[in-house]
């Protein structure tokens, strides 16, 4: 038995919410054995209330909470067991579950959904800033990897430079003004007529 649920669903304080319940099953639903039940719970240590329950037929318990706003839309044989909660007030802030029992399933399925209520919408983001933001960032990175680029290359230009005078020195030390390579001096000798 798998049941899928949003982690949580956001509504605005007098709206309606949706609380979507699917289930999957490896076995075909058989109303006589099937069961649901919706539970709410208001905080960590509170109790969970059942508000909703499907056994063989659909059953509201607890709708002095609810005043009667909540309501059953979902179709079991399309494995759909959503509830809406009209009206939605801030009092209607918790947690809810979803069990679902698939005999000859084994084991109860479980969703388990977290309302938030709003009292006003969000303000909508402008992503123009982000934009600006991002691409004047952007363009700093890369001005400051094109200067590193160019300072690297002048860098190695120079050192090529240098490079090349000290072999150039080196080779005028290892020949003399006269053309003589490698410390083969010949001295000055007078020839004797």
């Amino acid at each position: 038995m798998e049941v899928t649920v949003p982690a949580t669903v956001y509504a605005l304080n007098g709206t309606d919410a949706r609380l979507p319940c699917k289930f999957n099953s490896c076995y075909k639903m058989d109303n006589k054995l099937f069961s649901v039940n919706w539970t709410y719970k208001s905080c960590e240590n509170c109790s969970e209330e059942m508000f909703i329950q499907y056994n063989k037929k659909l059953s509201y318990h607890n709708l002095e909470r609810f005043q009667n706003r909540v309501e059953f839309t979902g179709n079991p044989t399309k494995n759909d067991l959503t509830v809406m909660i009209h009206d939605v007030q801030l009092q209607d802030i918790g947690d809810y579950y979803c069990y679902v029992l698939n005999p000859p399933d084994r084991d109860r399925g479980t969703g388990k959904i977290h309302l938030e209520v709003r009292t006003e919408v969000p303000p909508e983001r402008d992503s123009t800033v982000a934009v600006l933001v991002g691409a004047s960032v952007g363009g700093f990175l890369a001005i400051v990897i094109l200067i590193l680029v160019i300072v690297k290359c002048v860098r190695r230009k120079k050192q090529q430079n240098l490079n090349s005078e000290d072999q150039k020195t080196e080779e005028e030390v290892k020949t003399d003004g006269e053309g003589n390579t490698g410390g083969e001096l010949k001295a000055a000798i007078p020839e004797v007529p």
